[in-house]
């Protein structure tokens, strides 16, 4: 592969690297109504420029049925506002899909003159240098700190109603990558699915439940893993006291696992949480599931000594077989452009992704082909 340009995130992302399966068109929910089912297959095929017309009479026959059925009409009103919030935020991210991004989550009443802010500015100035456009909330505080320290140009805001709190901050108002969301879960989903890193700096509730929701998704598997960093201004305690509250009371209960501590850094050092980030990407670029397989593209392939050794420390991932290099698979020939891309091929047991992050640590520190 040529080392002139480095490989672009993938287009297409799955929040979950495929490990849920895509429809096919024999379980498309049914109406009740043979006829009816037909006729919204018949339609969704009639649709132009859609790939998956299985996946659009489902989702038709679903709102059918929801309309039909026994849901209230305020249930029925909020599947149908989060489906626009959803389609609305997919259409601005879509220009910018090439692009590494990474959310920052932090207080709303921080104010400029405070260290936290002042960090939040360099951080995200820094991210920009290396290639990352910045997410945040749109708000004040740490939100406005990311946008300013990104500038418009290399940043978004997901906006969130709230009857107590001004509009968007000055650094983001106008822009057209300004997003507005009535549901919590629907910008929270934006945060996740489009990020390639997150950052969680000092904040109350809601930073918490960001943070949280980021760690919960990635260690269950329901999102792909990426880098978490909790980020303090230099001499903070914030995120030390939490990290201390993770230690001493959900491990020494056996509440989480020791792996779980690999899904996160803690530290008051920009730079350090910079590296943290851009290291994640220095050989690794991307996974996906196909079937039970995990499928583990890199920028460089690895020398034989690096996957013996992967084969020696990681066996517990496996659910059968052994580490492999190989080139793309056949079933991954929807993605053209990464198709060069070398790959570590395993079928991977689907628990346990602290420590897949863990062994994507170690896939960006091995000897590589000479």
């Amino acid at each position: 592969m040529s080392a002139k340009r480095r490989p672009q995130p993938p287009k297409g992302r799955d929040l979950t690297g495929g490990i849920v399966s895509d429809l096919s068109c024999n379980f498309i929910e049914s109406t009740g109504e043979k006829s009816l089912d037909e006729r919204i297959l018949e339609l969704a095929q009639s649709v132009g420029e859609v790939e998956d017309h299985c996946l659009l009479a489902e989702m038709i026959s679903t709102a059918v049925s929801m309309a039909r059925g026994r849901a209230e009409h305020a249930d029925f009103k909020l599947a149908n506002r989060a489906l626009k919030e959803m389609k609305h935020a997919s259409e601005v991210f879509q220009p910018y899909r090439e692009r590494r991004k990474v959310a920052l989550f932090g207080s709303a009443r921080t104010k400029p003159e405070e260290k936290e802010y002042q960090t939040a500015v360099e951080f995200s100035r820094r991210m920009v240098e290396v290639g990352f456009m910045t997410i945040t909330g749109a708000g004040p505080g740490i939100m406005a700190a990311g946008n300013e320290g990104a500038t418009a140009e290399h940043s978004f805001g997901l906006e969130i109603s709230l009857p107590f709190e001004a509009s968007a901050n000055e650094f983001i108002a106008g822009d057209p990558k300004l997003i507005d969301f009535n549901y919590f879960f629907t910008r929270k989903l934006a945060f996740v699915k489009e990020a390639d890193a997150g950052v969680g700096m000092p904040g109350g509730v809601g930073t918490m439940d960001e943070v949280f929701e980021a760690l919960t998704l990635i260690q269950t598997g329901k999102a792909t893993v990426y880098p978490i960093v909790c980020l303090d201004a230099p001499g903070g305690t914030y995120w030390k006291a939490w990290d201390q509250f993770m230690k001493e009371h959900l491990f020494r209960l056996g509440l989480i696992s020791e792996t779980d501590f690999d899904l996160y850094k803690v530290t008051d050092n920009v730079e350090e949480a910079v590296a943290e980030i851009t290291n994640f990407y220095r050989n690794f670029h991307s996974y996906r599931y196909v079937g039970d397989r995990l499928v583990v593209r890199l920028q460089t392939a690895l020398s034989k000594a690096a996957i013996q050794e992967l084969n020696q420390n990681f066996s517990e991932m496996l659910k059968s077989g052994e580490i492999e290099q190989m080139p793309a698979l056949a079933e991954e020939a929807n993605e053209p452009d990464l198709a060069e891309l070398p790959r570590i091929v395993l079928r991977h047991r689907r628990r346990d992704f602290g420590l897949l992050r863990k062994f994507i640590n170690t896939l960006n520190e091995a000897e590589v082909e000479s």
